[in-house]
């Protein structure tokens, strides 16, 4: 059984949660078989997405065996939020804090991550039992928000989502980031029905991360 603190390692030593949108159901399975072919392994499945918990169910029951982590996104209540849970949703991902959500991720043990732009909204999560603060919409930021942030706030898990790119993610996560959120920079396409694109940018992204970390460790 996957643990809340399973998901959470995961995210934050794979440090790169591919965000899904789509028109329909089946291009947002087809966009997520694509990332995770080119080596990401956390897919954020959002609500804007037609038929999203048939997409998530999908997603889980093919990769239930693997390691690859399936959770919802654009979750703006906490029924939404049950709805994404009971289709296997492993995570949940929201624009804002909503108190409601925070504790029915709590009381079932499932990460919650929701978008925060302030220190004051970064407390408040925090209070609310929250692992992991979304920093969104990140282009709007200096990457020096972290640093702030972390001023004041040091044990604070800060993800970007949104202005993160392929080219800058080393930066991100240089930082100080403990993951980042990649959604049109990374699943965008020059044509509809090839993904060539995304497994292409996948596994790029994939790269640069790895050489982040192996920075690290020099």
């Amino acid at each position: 059984m996957t643990t809340k603190e399973t998901v959470l390692k995961e995210i934050t030593e794979k440090k790169a949660i591919a965000v899904i949108r789509a028109e329909t159901a089946q291009e947002a399975i087809d966009i997520s078989e694509a990332c995770i072919e080119g080596g990401i392994s956390i897919i954020e499945v959002t609500f804007t997405v037609p038929q999203a918990t048939h997409v998530i169910e999908t997603l889980t029951a093919k990769y239930k065996a693997s390691n690859v982590v399936v959770g919802a996104g654009s979750v703006l209540d906490s029924e939404t939020a049950r709805i994404a849970m009971l289709s296997g949703a492993q995570f949940i991902v929201s624009p804002y804090l909503n108190e409601e959500t925070a504790r029915i991720c709590n009381r079932y043990r499932i990460p919650y991550m929701p978008g925060v732009m302030t220190l004051k909204e970064s407390v408040h999560a925090l209070e609310e039992g929250v692992d992991i603060l979304k920093l969104f919409p990140g282009d709007v930021y200096d990457m020096n928000i972290i640093k702030a942030i972390k001023g004041p706030l040091p044990h604070a898990q800060l993800m970007p989502t949104g202005g993160v790119t392929i080219d800058n993610v080393e930066q991100w996560l240089k930082a100080g980031a403990c993951a980042v959120g990649l959604g049109s920079s990374l699943i965008k396409r020059s044509q509809k029905e090839d993904f060539s694109e995304i497994i292409n940018r996948s596994r790029e992204l994939c790269a640069k991360i790895e050489k982040y970390k192996v920075s690290q460790i020099l």
